[in-house]
């Protein structure tokens, strides 16, 4: 860290990093704070499709932490902004929830099942077996596959719950036709972000939880990548991987002085 630049601009994942099944990192409402009160720009970023920037800020502010819906960067507003740079006006046959339809909606597309450019699969509290088959059948009849986020499963207080990527499998497993990942680890979510606050990758540091999507996409990206210990990675696991985080911090209390 000490070779880089100052970092100037900041991006952050969400689970794992500033909260925890629901509930605060301890430490993560002074960071948020921080970044606040330097003016410095920053985004929260989440493979998470289900919600709309607005409804996670309303989320993360019952924990306590104050963040606008501006600042909030989600796998379904990079996915629309794809499909609005490669088809714009276009439309899409769409498995997901709020934060999905309104973007695409925001960027102009329309949602339908008859003959769309693209089936576009994204997270869903239940995912429905008449909209897969259908899904199925319209990339079996030519429209392109897009998919919001690789994740295999999800969190829940019970235990794992299916994600995108384990349904995006299934679909592969009947169509043979792959999708194409937008989110995380694709690193056009995190450059996608970086253009959202003007930064510059040199001065722009991504912090994460996960080695296998946050800091493999940041450092694919070209940006100092932090690594914190509170959520998917434990520290034993780093050496497993054949890249390394610029750094690695117990949590993002170790970054309050950084920012």
């Amino acid at each position: 860290m000490a070779e880089r630049k100052q970092i100037d601009y900041w991006l952050s994942d969400m689970d794992g990093v500033l909260v925890h099944e629901g509930r605060p990192v301890p430490g993560a409402d002074e960071f948020i704070k921080r970044l606040s009160d330097s003016g410095k720009p920053f985004r929260v970023l989440t493979n998470n499709s289900i919600y709309t920037q607005r409804d996670l800020s309303v989320r993360l502010a019952a924990a306590g932490l104050h963040v606008p819906p501006s600042s909030i960067w989600t796998s379904a507003l990079a996915t629309a902004e794809f499909l609005d740079d490669q088809r714009p006006g276009g439309s899409a046959y769409v498995i997901g929830e709020a934060g999905l339809t309104t973007a695409l909606h925001d960027a102009g597309y329309v949602l339908t099942d008859l003959d769309p450019d693209y089936v576009v699969l994204g997270e869903t509290r239940t995912y429905s077996f008449t909209q897969i088959t259908r899904a199925i059948r319209l990339i079996e009849g030519g429209s392109r596959f897009i998919a919001t986020n690789p994740d295999p499963v999800g969190p829940s207080t019970e235990g794992s719950l299916p994600a995108c990527g384990a349904v995006a499998a299934l679909i592969t497993k009947a169509t043979g036709v792959e999708p194409y990942f937008v989110g995380k680890p694709n690193p056009r979510m995190m450059r996608g972000a970086l253009n959202k606050i003007e930064g510059h990758s040199e001065t722009t540091a991504m912090i994460g939880d996960r080695m296998d999507t946050d800091i493999v996409c940041g450092m694919e990206a070209g940006l100092h990548t932090i690594l914190v210990l509170t959520g998917v990675t434990r520290r034993h696991q780093i050496d497993r991987f054949p890249f390394r985080p610029s750094l690695v911090v117990d949590s993002v209390a170790d970054l309050i002085d950084l920012v």
